[in-house]
């Protein structure tokens, strides 16, 4: 298969110095591999995501001068994927039926207040190890017609070394059940988890490799189980440094400062803010 990467976006804010670099990298290696970039957006996150911060993402791609390849057949050969937008019922549905993942009642305070404190090398993404209140029996499959109503988590094999090599940081390697539990891939609003959701559409979209940050570095092994207990082969992994700020804090969207936008209504070219990207790798 010809290489095929990805731009996923998510629309919670204006698009920042950090995250269009990720992009550029993931952009030239593309090019350098003679490959393609599919755009998708991921805006799952109903509390946070704007549509006018994604129309906003699509304009500062446009004046960055990034090229995608394909999106849906609807809104033209060019417009991204939306995963607000996708069914992931039949995913989901999968992993039932393969008894990989349980129904969970536990609400996010009691997850917090669990025993055991996230791994000291899980990253920004860390989360308390779930203490397993809700776990069922090994082999039982929960009894559900839609994932509606209560959270769903997968069952990780605990004591499992699990490892990749990535196109950066070379080998990785993480223990389940020690370095992440089981984890979420429904929310009890019946919407697809992060997890669940980037799985299924890296899947559906043939992308051979994944360019992001490496605050997401964790989130991989959690994948790698997915992708296996799906029958769906993973791609290959390339996990950008973090761009920071004077203050050595990585940058997040509610640095405007550094924002796309705001660099281009300070008069910077699109030239420009390429030039301040490809200094800071």
């Amino acid at each position: 298969m010809s290489y095929r990467g990805r731009l996923a976006p998510s629309p919670t804010g204006y698009l920042h110095l950090g995250h269009a670099r990720t992009f550029w990298i993931a952009q030239e290696r593309a090019r350098a591999r003679g490959g393609e970039l599919v755009l998708r957006i991921e805006d799952l996150d109903r509390d946070r995501c704007r549509s006018e911060f994604c129309d906003a993402i699509i304009e500062d791609l446009r004046w960055l001068e990034f090229n995608w390849c394909e999106g849906p057949d609807v809104g033209g050969p060019h417009a991204p994927y939306v995963q607000s937008q996708r069914d992931y019922s039949s995913v989901w549905e999968r992993l039932r039926a393969g008894g990989w993942i349980y129904p969970c009642t536990c609400s996010r305070r009691d997850v917090r207040n669990a025993l055991v404190a996230p791994h000291e090398h899980a990253g920004v993404d860390a989360e308390p190890i779930y203490p397993g209140t809700c776990r069922p029996p090994a082999g039982k499959i929960a009894d559900a017609n839609s994932p509606a109503g209560v959270s769903w988590r997968f069952r990780v094999p605990d004591g499992e070394t699990l490892g990749f090599c990535d196109g950066r940081l070379g080998e990785q390697k993480a223990v389940a059940g020690r370095d992440f539990g089981d984890f979420l891939v429904w929310r009890k609003d019946d919407i697809p988890a992060y997890q669940l959701a980037v799985v299924a559409d890296d899947a559906a979209m043939q992308i051979t490799e994944v360019v992001r940050g490496e605050d997401l570095l964790v989130s991989t092994f959690r994948q790698l189980l997915l992708y296996r207990a799906l029958g769906f082969e993973s791609p290959a992994f390339y996990h950008c440094e973090l761009l920071t700020d004077e203050n050595g804090q990585r940058l997040a969207k509610r640095n405007d400062a550094l924002s796309v936008r705001t660099l281009c209504q300070r008069g910077l070219s699109p030239q420009a803010v390429a030039n301040m990207m490809q200094t800071a790798v």
